[in-house]
C-alpha cells in the first residue's frame, strides 16, 4: 500500500518560531523529555496520557487533531523532542503530521502510534525513511511500556 501525502502549506522563515533556526538543541534526558501526543479519540488520548506519566514522563501536551498539534507547536518555545501520534487523524494522517513538522524543525523525533495492521505500518515506516522523517518507529495500540522505552533507547536524542 503507497503511502500518499499531501502538500502542506508553506510558511516563511519569518512566521517560524525562534527555535527553527539551525542552533542545535542539546541532548536531554529520556525522562525530561517534552512530549506532543497526538490522538482524536479522546478515550485513547486519556489512555494514553495516563500511560506515558505512569511510566514517568512529565512533560506532556496532548491535542485531539493535527490542527491543535500545528497551533502548540507553532507556540512552542523550542522542538517537541518526540511527536507521537496516531496514523488516522481526521484532518491529516500521522505521517503528514511528522513530514510538515520535522521540515519546520517543530520536533526532533516521532513515533507512528496505530491500530493498523504490522504490514501497512512496515510500509508507513519506508515511506518515512524515503521522505528522510526522523521516524523512530511505530508502535500499535495499545501502547506498552516496554516497546515505547525500546524505542526510546534507539533514539539519538
Amino acid at each position: 500500500m503507497a503511502s500518499k501525502l499531501i502538500a502542506c502549506p508553506v510558511l516563511s522563515r519569518n512566521n517560524l518560531p525562534p527555535f527553527c533556526s539551525t542552533d542545535e538543541v542539546r541532548p536531554m534526558a529520556k525522562d525530561d523529555l517534552r512530549i506532543l501526543v497526538v490522538e482524536d479519540h479522546p478515550f485513547q488520548l486519556i489512555a494514553t496520557q495516563y500511560l506515558l506519566e505512569s511510566y514517568g514522563f512529565t512533560r506532556l501536551t496532548t491535542t485531539d487533531s493535527a490542527k491543535g498539534a500545528l497551533l502548540q507547536m507553532l507556540g512552542a518555545d523550542q522542538p517537541f523532542d518526540i511527536l507521537l501520534c496516531d496514523q488516522c487523524l481526521p484532518d491529516l494522517t500521522g505521517l503528514e503530521l511528522v513530514r510538515f513538522a520535522s521540515q519546520r524543525g517543530l520536533i526532533r523525533q516521532a513515533i507512528i502510534l496505530s491500530s493498523l495492521t504490522t504490514s501497512e505500518l512496515d510500509e508507513l515506516e519506508k515511506t518515512a525513511t524515503e521522505y528522510g522523517l526522523p521516524l523512530l518507529g511505530y508502535l500499535i495500540k495499545p501502547l506498552k511500556q516496554s516497546e515505547f522505552r525500546d524505542l526510546l533507547t534507539s533514539a539519538p536524542l
